[in-house]
């Protein structure tokens, strides 16, 4: 090795942040994290006949089983579009605490070694390790309470990469976002894209201000946290996911459709344009396509 070569990787490991050089990465892939959705289960087919249709997905059979580590029962759907997948669940029972506040599923490549870094990165522990009918999982809550669930599964499966990758949103107050940034980037190996402080507060309903923006990469996807303080109409803030597509309109009359609502119309955001669907059942989505 020469000098250089020494000296580049030197200064490599110099600028690894801490966290980084003690933890490993235990992404698979976007394609393999899904948002979890709750619906009444009489609700649950419509639901996801509307959800496929508009982004041209593919559902998976439903199957009912528990998936918590006390008895419950519920009927579970995957549905996997080019836009992201989510994981749908409509309970026979009440649901345990604390299932339903987490947002997403995250794949990893080991539960147990996964939820000690996140604890090392600050997170808290919300449900311990516990095994269901096809792997194991756990839910995380990282500062701000925001609440995650580590999946694994015995059998391995293959996904195709993402046209476009989905966004996590998350609302946070002032005190508490640069906590969960920090803490997330930290476990997730992740990075921030951007950090825009005085971003238009159209964005999230409003008719002038300005909030602050932060948006985040990692390898289990894109996330971005809208800091705010509260002060939010009705449906900003109920929104876990943002969906990125190619066609904004056409995916529109594709939900509109197929029963579902735009409850906020298309709007201007800077590079790309935005609007809010309520699909049957309650979900409410951010969809948005770049602006060329």
């Amino acid at each position: 090795m020469t000098r250089t070569q020494i000296f580049l990787a030197t200064l490599a490991l110099a600028i690894v942040p801490a966290a980084f050089a003690s933890t490993r990465d235990f992404s698979v892939g976007p394609q393999y994290d899904t948002t979890h959705v709750y619906v009444a289960a009489e609700d649950l087919d419509a639901f996801v006949r509307s959800f496929t249709t508009t982004f041209a997905g593919q559902p998976t059979t439903p199957v009912v089983a528990t998936v918590t580590p006390t008895p419950s029962k519920t009927t579970s759907q995957v549905v996997r579009t080019s836009s992201g997948a989510i994981s749908v669940f409509g309970f026979q029972t009440p649901v345990p605490y604390p299932f339903g506040l987490e947002r997403t599923g995250y794949l990893v490549t080991n539960v147990d070694d996964a939820v000690k870094a996140a604890n090392a990165a600050g997170a808290a522990t919300l449900v311990a390790p516990f095994d269901d009918p096809i792997g194991r999982d756990a839910v995380v809550t990282f500062p701000g309470g925001v609440n995650m669930q580590f999946y694994w599964h015995t059998k391995k499966s293959e996904s195709a990469p993402l046209d476009h990758v989905p966004e996590n949103r998350i609302y946070l107050p002032v005190q508490s976002a640069d906590a969960f940034v920090k803490s997330f980037l930290a476990f997730a190996h992740g990075k921030v894209l951007s950090d825009e402080r005085h971003a238009s507060a159209v964005e999230i309903g409003r008719s002038a201000g300005t909030y602050r923006r932060i948006r985040l990469a990692s390898g289990f996807g894109k996330a971005t946290v809208l800091v705010t303080d509260g002060h939010l109409d009705w449906p900003y803030g109920t929104e876990l996911t943002g969906y990125e597509v190619g066609d904004l309109d056409a995916t529109l009359r594709r939900a509109r459709d197929s029963g579902a609502t735009v409850v906020v119309d298309v709007h201007p955001e800077g590079n790309r344009r935005a609007a809010m669907v309520r699909f049957p059942g309650g979900y409410v989505a951010e969809i948005h396509s770049a602006v060329n």
